[in-house]
């Protein structure tokens, strides 16, 4: 349940401007989503989401390369690259949120992301940035940070 939420936190905030919590409530709920506000407010923290300076809109989150939500690290299970495109394989119905997440991280060298249902494909500018992306992720999953 709680993932499901976060996921269509992550779809909501993507596809248009929320500038306030209440804002996001009444969105989710004509998605179909019952939260309250305090829920939400745990989500949004656990998230670690955050309002844009520039638009006052949450999903752009300034952080570190690596500090990604933590629904992305409960997703991703598993990362390697070919050439100069990473690909992560996730739990089973959590791709497009992780991807989602990944997207709003604007982590240097990807070009663009692309999820289906447990797999993302990340296309990355060259072959050494797919390499050291993948080496991120990996010693993301180990628990190195």
């Amino acid at each position: 349940m709680k993932k499901e939420r976060q996921k269509k936190i992550l779809e909501v905030i993507s596809s248009r401007k929320i500038t306030t919590q209440d804002e996001l409530k009444r969105r989710l709920e004509k998605e179909g989503v019952e939260v309250t506000q305090a829920t939400l407010s745990r989500d949004i923290k656990e998230m670690n989401l955050k309002k844009d300076p520039a638009t006052g809109a949450y999903g752009k989150n300034p952080r570190k390369k690596t500090d990604y939500p933590s629904i992305f690290r409960d997703s991703v299970i598993g990362a390697d690259y070919a050439v100069n495109t990473v690909v992560l394989k996730c739990r089973v119905g959590t791709a497009q949120a992780a991807c989602a997440a990944l997207d709003q991280a604007e982590r240097d060298g990807i070009v663009g992301t692309i999820a289906g249902d447990d797999t993302i494909f990340a296309l990355m500018r060259d072959i050494r940035e797919a390499e050291i992306f993948a080496k991120e992720l990996k010693d993301l999953l180990a628990g190195k940070y």
